[in-house]
C-alpha cells in the first residue's frame, strides 16, 4: 500500500492531547499563501534543483504557511500524518518521550530544514515538534507531495536528499551518545551547528543558539551544569567566544581536534 493510499485510511477518533493541539495552534485566518519563488531558502529547502516552471508548479503545492509562537507545539505524538513542514524562520525541538517516561529531545530543526518525515512509514507522528522561538513554517500536503515527485525528477531527486539527510542526523545522535565523552559530544554539537548555517549562506563562525543549555544537555545526553562548565572551559581555552546565546566559533580546529575521528 503507498503512503497516499494510507493517508486515505479512516481517521480514528482524536485522543484529548489532539484535540489540545488544535487549540492550540494558530486561527485559520492567521494562515497565508506562501511562494517558493521568491524565498530565500529556496537553494536549500525542497525546490532546490528545480527550474522556474517546476518551481511555479510546486507553488500550487503549498496550502499555507503557519505561524506557530515559542513553546506552541506544531504536531503532537500520535496525531495523523498529513503533510511535512518546511522551517520558514525560527526553529523547533522534537521531543519524545523516554521509557521511563522523561521527556527527551530527538532534533533541533532549523530554516530550510523539513519536520514531520519520521511520520511517512506509520502515518502518525512519533514526537511533538515545540518552536524553539516565534517561527514560521511551510505546509505540504505529503498525498500531493508524493504525487508531483513522480512526475517532477528534480522534485524527487531533492525529497530523497532530505530523507537522507534525516536519517544521516538520528545515526549522528547515536554517535554522539554512544562513542563520545561529554566534551567530544558538544564540540561535535557545535560544529554540526557551524555546518548547518554555513549551508544556509550565513558566517559559520558566528551565530545565535536558538535553544536553551538545559535543552542542548538533554539532546546530548549531558547535565545542565556539564554544559554551563564545558561552555565556560571553552571560552577560556579560547575555542568559543560567548555572549548570552551569541557564539563565536575562534578555534575551530581546537574543536575538532577534540572531536578527534
Amino acid at each position: 500500500m503507498s503512503y497516499a493510499t494510507a493517508l486515505r485510511s479512516p481517521v480514528p477518533m482524536a485522543s484529548r492531547a489532539a484535540v489540545v493541539s488544535l487549540v492550540s495552534r494558530p486561527a485559520p485566518q492567521a494562515r497565508h499563501a506562501a511562494s517558493c519563488g521568491s524565498c530565500c531558502l529556496r537553494g536549500v529547502c525542497l525546490p532546490c534543483g528545480m527550474s522556474e516552471a517546476e518551481i511555479n508548479r510546486f507553488d500550487e503545492l503549498i496550502s499555507t504557511k503557519r505561524k506557530v509562537a515559542r513553546g506552541v507545539t506544531l504536531y503532537r505524538t500520535g496525531e495523523r500524518f498529513e503533510a511535512i513542514y518546511a522551517v520558514r524562520s525560527g526553529g523547533f525541538k522534537t521531543v519524545g518521550n523516554s521509557r521511563h517516561g522523561d521527556e527527551k529531545i530527538t532534533g533541533f530543526h532549523m530554516p530550510g530544514e523539513m519536520l514531520g518525515l519520521d511520520a511517512i512509514n506509520s502515518a502518525q507522528h512519533g514526537y511533538d515538534a515545540v518552536a524553539l522561538e516565534d517561527s514560521e513554517v511551510c505546509v505540504f500536503p505529503f498525498a500531493q507531495l508524493e504525487a508531483a515527485a513522480m512526475k517532477t525528477p528534480a522534485l524527487q531527486h531533492q525529497l530523497f536528499r532530505t530523507l537522507s539527510s534525516d536519517i544521516s542526523r538520528d545515526s549522528g545522535l547515536m554517535l554522539l551518545l554512544g562513542a563520545m565523552n561529554a566534551e567530544q559530544r558538544l564540540a561535535a554539537f557545535i560544529l554540526s551547528l557551524s555546518r548547518r548555517y554555513q549551508r544556509l549562506g550565513f558566517a559559520p563562525n558566528r551565530f545565535v543558539l536558538r535553544m536553551t543549555r538545559e535543552e542542548i544537555g538533554n539532546y546530548l545526553g549531558l547535565t545542565i551544569e556539564t554544559v554551563s562548565r564545558l561552555f565556560s572551559r571553552f571560552q577560556r581555552e579560547g575555542l568559543l567566544g560567548l555572549q548570552q546565546r551569541d557564539v563565536e566559533i575562534r578555534s575551530p580546529d581546537g574543536l575538532r581536534n577534540l572531536v578527534g575521528n
